[in-house]
């Protein structure tokens, strides 16, 4: 038995792989898959590739094209979801701001530096036309550090997936003022190259193995369901969540990846030139 470490965030896009392993379809094939949950996010599970403390990470498409270009020796295995990510753009629930426009000049909150949530800010901030040079960042590590700085005022907005936060948003913890799309694909599975290049045929095993189930996922009867008691959502959330997701079981495209290193290189992100056959593992 063959043991693989893969990490995650603690949200609803990595339901399948807990399917896989409680019903030992890695197993099936000698493969002992330990699965980590990272709440901290991208920038977090970056560092975990990059001191060969996970084989594999479930991470955000930009988060980790940015990794890679600051020498992570890591690669973009494929895509995993295919759909954006829905960034919800969240200040205090009891606190006076009411428009984004107001968070022009605003502290946001941010996981870590290289997380989503930083990158996001810089998209974000460009959409609107704001001087991104300006932006100001208060870390927070994880969701519950981004309820403190906002409600202590540390911070004044903080960007995070919708659905994910749409039960703090219901109990007025925090307040939605509007949504920002990823401009791609959302995640990625990416692997540490040492690990990649050593373990050939056994991560064609674990491909295989998640495509197989996110193939078919949402056709699974009652999953909707499943999906609410598992993360604490109300089941309509869940619906129209699943409705606007699309799990992927093909590499990250080639116009995809330019689309990324491009607007990423227009935001000041990127650490020197980097080249596709730098990010993409070929296999």
């Amino acid at each position: 038995m063959k043991t693989v470490n893969v990490c995650g965030v603690p949200e609803h896009f990595n339901l399948p792989w807990h399917f896989a392993i409680e019903e030992g379809a890695f197993k099936e094939r000698g493969i002992d898959v330990v699965w980590k949950d990272v709440p901290e996010g991208t920038g977090k599970m970056g560092k975990l590739l990059q001191n060969g403390e996970t084989d594999l990470a479930i991470i955000l498409t930009d988060g980790i094209v940015k990794s890679i270009s600051e020498g992570n020796p890591s690669k973009i295995v494929q895509a995993y979801v295919a759909s954006p990510l829905l960034w919800g753009i969240h200040v205090d629930g009891k606190g006076n701001l009411q428009t984004i426009q107001e968070l022009e000049g605003k502290r946001a909150a941010i996981s870590r530096y290289g997380s989503g949530s930083h990158l996001m800010a810089f998209v974000h901030a460009q959409s609107q036309g704001w001087d991104t040079t300006e932006l100001k960042f208060e870390v927070i590590d994880h969701l519950n550090g981004a309820i403190k700085a906002l409600n202590e005022g540390k911070a004044d907005y903080f960007m995070w997936e919708h659905f994910t936060t749409k039960p703090l948003v219901d109990e007025g913890t925090f307040k939605r003022l509007g949504d920002c799309p990823t401009p791609w694909p959302c995640f990625v599975i990416a692997g540490n190259l040492h690990f990649l290049e050593n373990n050939r045929t056994l991560v064609q095993h674990i491909l295989e193995v998640i495509n197989n189930y996110t193939l078919e996922f949402k056709q699974i009867p009652s999953i909707d369901r499943t999906f609410a008691n598992s993360y604490g959502q109300r089941l309509e959330d869940i619906r129209e969540w699943l409705s606007l997701t699309v799990w992927s079981q093909q590499p990250l495209s080639a116009d995809i990846l330019e689309h990324v290193l491009e607007k990423l290189e227009s935001l000041g992100l990127l650490s020197g030139a980097i080249m596709p056959s730098d990010i993409i593992w070929e296999h």
